[in-house]
């Protein structure tokens, strides 16, 4: 007979993907076994398997649940505004904010993606497309003359993720510079004319 699920099913879920997350940012995937997860949530092996199937059902978890969350927090209406640069920033507020706390699964999301399976990758990677996209959609309204340049629209969209992704291994809040000032900086260097208009490789 199937086991059924218990009332606090999603809260120990939950409990399971964010020691797993921690285990799998400081080890790596490839370091953690169930074993060691079992252990950080001092649960038996047996009850992470009523869980999850396997490891890499928890690595999906782990990388889901986070792309989950940045995405309903970017979809708010509150970010909207009829002024893109003003819609880039809260954008970008947002998304600093989802990242804070949640150095672990995003540590896991750039580094362990190779490990899913390929049907798990594959709608991890529509997931972080439709956050991309996001962002290209308000990006291309400051600069509309890269709507018909894609590919200078999506280089200049990466070159943004390349710089937020790596926050968490060097910005610290207690330090010099706030987290809001971090936003503006990080944004002022996305919509630098010499960026969007660039022709240095002429």
């Amino acid at each position: 007979m199937a086991r059924t699920k218990s009332d606090n099913y999603d809260s120990k879920r939950e409990a399971i993907t964010r020691e797993a997350a921690k285990l799998f940012a400081s080890k790596g995937f490839g370091g953690a076994s169930i074993a060691d997860i079992s252990k950080a949530c001092r649960v038996s092996k047996s009850l992470i398997y009523h869980y999850y199937g396997a490891k890499e059902d928890i690595l999906y978890g782990v990388m889901n649940d986070h792309l989950v969350d940045l995405t309903r927090a970017i979809s708010a209406a509150n970010i909207m505004s009829s002024d893109p640069k003003t819609e880039f920033l809260n954008l970008t507020q947002t998304l600093l904010d989802c990242y804070a706390g949640a150095e672990d699964s995003q540590k896991v999301l750039l580094y362990d993606l190779n490990h899913l399976t390929p049907a798990q990758r594959d709608e991890i990677i529509i997931k972080q497309r439709s956050i991309i996209e996001r962002f290209e959609r308000v990006y291309v309204r400051i600069f509309p003359t890269l709507k018909d340049n894609h590919g200078l629209l999506r280089t200049n969209i990466m070159l943004f993720f390349g710089s937020v992704n790596w926050i968490h291994t060097w910005y610290n809040p207690n330090g010099a510079i706030s987290r809001d000032e971090l936003v503006r900086l990080t944004v002022e260097n996305a919509l630098a004319p010499r960026i969007a208009h660039s022709d240095i490789c002429a």
